[in-house]
């Protein structure tokens, strides 16, 4: 893991891939870039109840079946790795509706519950930022490379146009200095 050197509020990003957008969808990766710039990436092994694929999603995201199936962890895994790194942290997503109900399914699955609260990023950002909001997150999700569509790079580039849309004038890199954690690995 990593951790991003700041003086100002930046929000901790929470982002899923999942395995279509139907209603018995599911989560099949999670990615969290937290305040300080800690990053976190998982794939998910799917429940044996959890049936739904869609060959769409599959190629955007480009994260297959036999992926989840051999480098997944376990929902129960995942929960508690996410709750140790967010325990009593505010979670934003900028895809709250389908976020929030693919966070109750991991943790359903896993019987557990979030060490942390989930909201929507809208409630903390101001109309200025929502008139830049689409064009910014363009231009960051192409300063990092625009090819990889997965959770961690999401979740980052969601709260670099966060921060980068501020009306406070500073303009945060899209490839900001970060300082490695020792023993944690890279998302």
């Amino acid at each position: 893991m990593e951790r991003l050197v700041t003086n100002y509020f930046c929000p901790t990003v929470l982002d899923f891939e999942a395995s279509g957008f139907a209603s018995d969808s599911y989560p099949i990766e999670v990615g969290v870039v937290t305040y300080e710039g800690e990053r976190y990436c998982s794939l998910i092994e799917p429940q044996t109840h959890w049936h739904h694929w869609d060959k769409s999603a599959e190629q955007l995201h480009g994260i297959s079946r036999v992926q989840l199936h051999n480098a997944g962890r376990s929902v129960r895994s995942v929960c508690e790795q996410l709750n140790d790194l967010l325990a009593g942290h505010q979670v934003y997503s900028d895809a709250w509706v389908w976020d929030q109900r693919w966070l109750i399914t991991l943790y359903d699955a896993a019987r557990m519950q979030p060490s942390y609260t989930f909201s929507p990023i809208e409630s903390i950002v101001t109309e200025q930022q929502l008139q830049k909001w689409d064009k910014e997150k363009q231009h960051v999700f192409k300063s990092v490379g625009g090819a990889r569509h997965r959770a961690s790079t999401d979740a980052y580039v969601i709260q670099q146009t966060y921060l980068n849309t501020r009306s406070d004038g500073v303009l945060v890199s899209a490839a900001p200095t970060l300082v490695p954690r020792v023993g944690a690995g890279r998302a």
